[in-house]
């Protein structure tokens, strides 16, 4: 159809060439050849749809690997989610339901915020621990040292990955033996030299 004012006739035979069924009239009728306008239904989440989407469930889960349960369970509240969908979120799963059952692509961003955070912790435990000299630590009483001491032991076994003690097998000590075998002359090459 060519661009401007066309005759009713024309825009008639043109809207019935795209219009497979009857148009229908919805509205008020202005003339028999009025082209109605209708709403096309609406893209996205459908009213009473539940679905979270996967963005949401990784921002609550690194929500609640940073900053805790609690600020995660106040940050899926403000969407309308409850406590255990946080919880859920949480170690990566998609639901309670499918609680030990982790979603790679969730459980795999959960995990890079987690060495992330280590990385920034194990600066700053590095610098803290360049800050506390033997100087100082000569000039401290025993019980500062001894404090000193255990905040650092929790910060390495807080910074270790956890190992599940099941999956580990009896580490019982190993002795291997080695004896090696005699040869007698008889099994060795020999060569005749004449002088």
């Amino acid at each position: 159809m060519p661009i401007g004012i066309v005759s009713d006739a024309d825009l008639q035979k043109e809207l019935s060439s795209y219009v497979k069924k009857p148009l229908v009239v919805t509205g008020p009728i202005v003339g028999p050849d009025t082209p109605v306008i209708q709403e096309i239904p609406k893209r996205g989440r459908k009213d009473g749809d539940v679905a979270v989407p996967e963005s949401l469930q990784k921002i609550i889960g690194e929500e609640a690997l940073l900053n805790g349960r609690a600020s995660a369970v106040n940050l899926a509240a403000e969407f309308g989610l409850s406590p255990s969908s946080a919880s859920a979120y949480a170690v990566g799963a998609t639901s309670t339901s499918s609680y030990n059952q982790p979603k790679s692509s969730i459980l795999s961003h959960i995990n890079k915020s987690r060495e992330r955070a280590t990385k920034r912790a194990a600066k700053t435990l590095n610098a803290a621990l360049s800050a506390i000299t033997q100087e100082k630590l000569d000039y401290l009483d025993a019980d500062k040292v001894s404090g000193i001491a255990k905040d650092m032991s929790v910060i390495i076994k807080n910074l270790e990955p956890k190992v599940d003690p099941s999956s580990q097998p009896n580490q019982a000590p190993q002795f291997v033996i080695f004896a090696p075998q005699f040869k007698d002359e008889r099994s060795y090459d020999t060569i005749t030299v004449q002088e």
